[in-house]
């Protein structure tokens, strides 16, 4: 298995956890409510994969209910919450001058899905504002931001499969592929009212451990 390195997560509710996320950024997992059965940091999927690859944490940029893209629920305009805003407010801040993420983990696509944000078309160039407010323009943007501003990383998607449409699967899939992004469809993994339980982040840990064995 290859050295993951220093990662980076960007992320929404299913990667977050109370203390390990920047300040402000609310959390579905924290100490103070324990959900399915979740009940410590070293329970989620992400600390599980560190541990069991000695991999170096860097950040952790994940925000429950955020979408990929600039349109979330009841067709709010979100660019201060989303997947792309976060990303780039990092990136012009010099983040990534700073600190070299070697992996970066994307695992999104949930919100995008249940806030019924427009899924719109792959893109891969020329984006406009109305073109980030849909799901698969906002994804290839945010794969061109990360390989062309981070482009020493190694990004890897994880995709909420079976769990949101199969043409926003279908879509990720080619963009990953358009771009050289690793991309692995978690499955069908246990959770309780949509998130995963204790057993269901072992699943995630368990098939991200699995793709990196192939």
């Amino acid at each position: 298995m290859e050295s993951l390195g220093k990662v980076f997560i960007l992320g929404d509710s299913y990667s977050t956890y109370g203390g390990w996320v920047p300040d402000g950024y609310p959390c579905y997992y924290c100490d103070e409510n324990p959900r399915n059965g979740v009940s410590s940091v070293e329970q989620t999927w992400w600390h599980m994969l560190l541990r069991e690859t000695g991999a170096e944490f860097l950040r952790n940029s994940s925000y429950s209910g955020s979408t990929i893209c600039n349109t979330g629920y009841n067709g709010e305009y979100c660019p201060h919450k989303s997947f792309i805003g976060r990303l780039d407010r990092l990136i012009e801040d010099g983040y990534f001058e700073r600190n070299r993420p070697d992996t970066i983990f994307i695992f999104g696509g949930t919100n995008d899905f249940w806030a019924k944000s427009p899924t719109g078309d792959l893109k891969y160039s020329d984006w406009w504002a109305e073109d980030l407010k849909e799901f698969l323009p906002a994804f290839c943007y945010l794969l061109d931001r990360v390989k062309s501003r981070i482009p020493s990383a190694r990004p890897i998607v994880l995709m909420n499969d079976p769990d949101i449409r199969p043409v926003m699967i279908q879509g990720m899939a080619a963009a990953c592929q358009n771009y050289g992004a690793d991309y692995i469809r978690i499955g069908n993994i246990d959770k309780n009212e949509g998130h995963p339980t204790g057993s269901g982040m072992e699943q995630i840990k368990d098939r991200i451990m699995g793709y990196l064995d192939e």
